[in-house]
């Protein structure tokens, strides 16, 4: 068993939980209701929920209100601004401090992946089963496998490189499919990504990289950053087009006045990154502060 096979599992439930309690919200259901619909006692609900979330889910959900990402929303601009500044690949916050950024040439893109071998592997991960594929220069391509089934996130991972060679390698993609969900203590330099899109999709997935885990960006506000302020919508389809899942995160990427949109690995998928990270960010803060935050 692999160090993500576990939280693959329980992300299972979690999300289970996400959607039941998205479905009765306006019955606020407690935790022995929220338990019980995913089959489990409150204690051990309790268990498993910390285990993954790294917070309990009273304060895992409050990361999901509208008030909170409101919050988030109107410092958006400028810790994107900040972001922007500190450069794409310097010592600023690029996404976990782990993510190098390698767009292919005009040329290469052209050819839409000719001459290349790229290698594929299905793994589990945090937030359940992924397709990860590969060149010689790092990831090109990241999917979650969501109820449609493997084969279609394998499908979609291919629909970015069509003109290249498939291997199925899972033994060369493992490791880079470990790195990619590590903790940020326990990686080891930066993960390269290999990336192909158009040039506005490659200025709108440049300045969102810059969006530090535990916090969220507006359309507009990125539409911005990418020298498009009137574009919001041509970001939307950019967007739409992210060949990289949670690692290029328009996870991040909300309406302005606070609500999740849908995402087409799903909504409570989009949910649990947006939650995971917030308590991640929570608990790296606490640590460079040398407190404790009490966990409700």
């Amino acid at each position: 068993m692999t160090d993500f096979e576990s939280p693959c599992r329980d992300y299972d439930r979690v999300a289970r939980a996400i959607r039941f309690i998205d479905e009765n919200r306006l019955e606020q259901p407690d935790l022995e209701a929220v338990a019980a619909a995913v089959s489990l006692s409150p204690y051990h609900f309790q268990r498993l929920f910390t285990r993954w979330a790294g917070v309990s889910p009273r304060r895992f959900l409050g990361y999901l209100t509208l008030d909170h990402a409101r919050a988030l929303l109107e410092d958006g601009t400028s810790v994107l601004d900040a972001a922007l500044e500190a450069g794409l690949s310097g010592p600023g916050r690029l996404h976990d401090l782990f993510v190098t950024f390698e767009a292919v040439t005009p040329g290469e893109a052209r050819h839409r992946g000719h001459g290349l071998t790229l290698s594929h592997g299905t793994h589990p991960s945090p937030f359940g089963r992924c397709v990860l594929a590969a060149s010689d220069r790092g990831i090109c391509g990241l999917a979650f496998v969501t109820e449609v089934g493997e084969e279609a996130a394998l499908a979609e991972v291919q629909s970015h490189w069509p003109g290249a060679v498939w291997c199925h390698d899972p033994d060369s993609t493992r490791p880079l499919a470990e790195a990619a969900f590590a903790p940020p203590g326990d990686r080891e330099g930066p993960l390269s990504l290999h990336v192909s899109g158009t040039n506005f999709q490659i200025k709108v997935w440049e300045p969102l990289m810059r969006v530090p885990p535990g916090h969220l960006v507006a359309y507009n506000a990125l539409a911005e950053a990418a020298g498009r302020p009137r574009a919001v919508r041509a970001v939307g389809n950019a967007l739409a087009r992210n060949p990289m899942a949670y690692l290029i995160p328009c996870h991040r990427v909300i309406r302005q006045t606070g609500a999740f949109n849908t995402y087409r690995w799903g909504l409570e998928r989009r949910k649990a990154l947006v939650g995971w990270e917030a308590a991640m960010a929570l608990e790296e803060k606490s640590l460079q502060n040398g407190s404790e935050v009490r966990q409700t």
